[in-house]
């Protein structure tokens, strides 16, 4: 059913962005996101400049019974930036970025992608966690806690939010710090896009500019000893250095199969070199490219790993350990991944992100431990079904080395109904109270849901 013209054109001549229907120029680029195996229509897309954009596209949503589904950088897998037939919100024109140096603060509105705030920050030596993708969004990655290079020294993404600028489902727009509405400030850092539309985030940043990493890789025969001796080095490796194993394919398109460590340190060069030396001589690496560069950098070096457009389908669980039984599992599943661009990923949480409380946030996962992330990634069509397959088999073959604790950004759109209660354990009861007072209606649903009922 088409939305009636006379609301609609009363819409977009208040509206300081752009509003797309299906038939116009724009419409396409616009509904796609990162992930090519979402191909959702929206009836409109508002493509917003300015915090009263989000709020009159909220409105006009509600008055006109439309699903609401709000894009940041899209980059998600589950795909639930797009809505099928509703009002797409979409932050991607709101680039704005202002740095204060000399708090060691930033503002970022909600379009910004890691790569444009991490240039930004870098002018003035400063940096703070944020993923691992650089044409990732801000807005997605931070509110589902956002993990990153340098968790391990700063925390996740949320753990640096100061402050935050919330359009509600009322329309109203709050500010969300631990002196203003600090019960939505909390359920934010973590609660995923839940509770309504954040126009604008800040962050406490920190002195950074250059950082030791890069890659070191083993042939795939090599994976069990490399994947043990990763289990042994990380047991108590210090804040400085964030480790992230992988089982993946080599960069050539070749198909030829890899055993990977990739690395991020922030100390001195020379602390670096003294840290870094066990992971570079271990073995017989096939390939070191580990060295100096500015830290920006670092968040593009997997960046050609993930191209826009590629089929995604993704699952993961966190590990409490890494056992034998668990190495001899994973090898063997990934020696049958259909897809060179598919893969399999054991991020390493140690550190300043585990002193945390688990309840400071609305991000509970402090213990000690590994995020073990399957990638399915191909770009034929006709591949679909092999590789969901894959992964499918590959985490049900894993479960039961798995905990009971899921990271909300990884979740995929076909999960069982126990995977948001999992993803966030002990906070969850409160989650649900706070998305009551605040989207009793659920009006902010393509998420990670936090059912009000």
């Amino acid at each position: 059913m088409a939305v009636q013209t006379e609301p609609l054109e009363g819409f977009r001549s208040e509206f300081s962005g752009v509003v797309l229907a299906p038939d116009e120029s724009g419409y396409d680029e616009a509904r796609r996101i990162h992930n090519g195996l979402i191909d959702k229509h929206p009836r409109l897309i508002a493509r917003c400049l300015n915090t009263a954009d989000i709020v009159d596209a909220v409105k006009f949503a509600r008055e006109e019974d439309l699903e609401i589904s709000v894009k940041g950088g899209g980059h998600n897998p589950a795909g639930r930036s797009v809505t099928d037939g509703g009002l797409m919100i979409d932050l991607s024109f709101m680039k704005g970025i202002h740095v204060d140096p000399a708090a060691r603060k930033v503002r970022a509105q909600g379009g910004v992608t890691w790569a444009e705030f991490n240039r930004a920050t870098a002018l003035h030596g400063l940096a703070v966690t944020g993923g691992a993708i650089s044409s990732t969004g801000i807005a997605g990655l931070t509110l589902g806690g956002g993990l990153g290079w340098l968790m391990s020294s700063y925390g996740m993404a949320v753990d640096n939010v100061t402050s935050m600028e919330l359009v509600t489902a009322e329309g109203e727009v709050l500010t969300l710090s631990e002196d203003e509405n600090p019960d939505l400030f909390w359920a934010c850092r973590g609660g995923g896009g839940n509770f309504g539309v954040v126009s604008s985030f800040e962050y406490q940043l920190h002195p950074l500019s250059m950082v030791t990493g890069g890659l070191i890789a083993h042939p795939f025969p090599a994976a069990g000893d490399v994947l043990r001796f990763y289990r042994d080095f990380t047991a108590d490796v210090g804040d400085d250095l964030t480790v992230f194993a992988g089982l993946v394919h080599a960069p050539d398109g070749s198909g030829m199969k890899l055993s990977a460590l990739l690395v991020c340190h922030v100390g001195t060069p020379e602390e670096a070199e003294r840290d870094l030396e066990p992971l570079k001589t271990f073995g017989e690496p096939a390939m070191v490219e580990v060295g100096p560069m500015p830290y920006p950098v670092i968040n593009t070096l997997l960046d050609e790993g993930f191209p826009s457009g590629a089929l995604n389908y993704w699952k993961s669980s966190f590990l409490e350990n890494i056992t034998d039984e668990y190495i001899d599992t994973v090898t063997d599943k990934f020696a049958a991944c259909p897809s060179p661009m598919g893969g399999i990923v054991i991020e390493h949480f140690h550190g300043q992100v585990t002193r945390f409380d688990p309840t400071a946030t609305a991000f509970p996962h402090r213990d000690r431990s590994y995020n073990n992330l399957i990638i399915g990634q191909w770009v034929d069509p006709a591949n679909t079904e092999e590789n969901t397959l894959w992964v499918k088999d590959t985490y049900n073959s894993l479960e039961p080395f798995f905990s009971s604790s899921r990271y909300v950004n990884y979740l995929d759109d076909d999960e069982q109904a126990d995977a948001v209660p999992k993803a966030y354990g002990v906070v969850y009861d409160r989650l649900v109270e706070v998305k009551r007072r605040y989207d009793p209606d659920n009006v902010f649903h393509l998420n990670q849901n936090i059912d009000p009922s």
